[in-house]
């Protein structure tokens, strides 16, 4: 019964990574066998700049988008609950359409938003910057505006999420708490707060494993620039793989942020239980 689950697992999942892993102790091209050479991948990388700076791009991307992204889901939720019947629908359906939208056509329309000629953006930018900015040619604007587009356009499937464990939180209870005379505030305290972490930690666990590995975005707003101000690490493995046909360098890259993504999510995972626990 579990035969077909176990053959798409091996072919799909566990070949591919053992694959990874082997090619990253080898000089391989994308496509071919290579020599084996040890650990020099992995020494050449310590060497490179552009590793460090695509882990610490990486690192600040998920800073601007996965605790902003949560909060901003759980705020638009508890709005959006509240409402009844058709209009709630019709709001979920609005902040939910950008979720569905292919990367190049979210990408397209901030382009067009944000455009320094003629983008309706710029007059908000405007008031900040004191004149118009050409925002992803910027190094200080334009991580900060992907990690805004990147917000706009996932932030639909945090709100479901978060939708869906505020109606699983029984009305008595509130009821009670109304009773007693508490105030909103309390209850979200004492009652929302602690029965929603469970979903809270469950977002912020999902976000930070797809916001690691930002590449889309990335690839169609600034290609890594400007100055490798926005180069992050699935860049850099596309680049030494697919750019200088590198397999082996690109394979090691990988295996790294691999590695990060395990560590940084069993940590996030743990640390969140703890909190849950308490």
């Amino acid at each position: 019964m579990i035969a077909p689950f176990l053959i798409i697992y091996v072919v799909v999942f566990a070949y591919p990574v053992y694959k990874m892993f082997a090619l990253s102790f080898t000089d391989a091209p994308l496509i071919g066998e290579g020599k084996w050479v040890g650990l020099a991948n992995y020494a050449k990388l310590m060497t490179q700049k552009l590793f460090f700076t695509s882990v610490w791009n990486t690192g600040y991307f998920v800073v601007l988008t996965v605790i902003p992204n949560t909060l901003i889901g759980l705020g638009l939720a508890l709005m959006v609950v509240r409402l009844k019947g058709w209009l709630q629908s019709l709001v979920l359906v609005f902040f939910f359409l950008p979720y569905i939208l292919p990367v190049s056509v979210v990408t397209q329309i901030w382009k067009w938003v944000l455009d320094q000629q003629f983008g309706i953006g710029q007059n908000l930018i405007e008031r900040f910057a004191g004149h118009h900015v050409s925002v992803f040619h910027d190094p200080t604007w334009a991580m900060p505006m992907v990690a805004l587009v990147t917000v706009w356009w996932t932030n639909g499937f945090n709100l479901l999420l978060f939708i869906a464990g505020l109606r699983n939180i029984p009305q008595d209870y509130y009821e009670a708490a109304a009773l007693d005379g508490a105030t909103r505030l309390q209850a979200f305290r004492r009652i929302t707060w602690p029965l929603i972490w469970p979903v809270t930690g469950l977002v912020l666990t999902l976000q930070l494993i797809l916001q690691l590995k930002i590449f889309d975005q990335i690839y169609l707003l600034t290609q890594g620039g400007p100055f490798n101000s926005t180069y992050v690490l699935l860049q850099l493995v596309y680049r030494e793989g697919f750019g200088l046909n590198h397999g082996g360098l690109a394979s090691a890259i990988a295996v790294v942020l691999f590695a990060i993504i395990v560590v940084v999510s069993v940590l996030q995972y743990q640390l969140l239980r703890v909190r849950g626990a308490r």
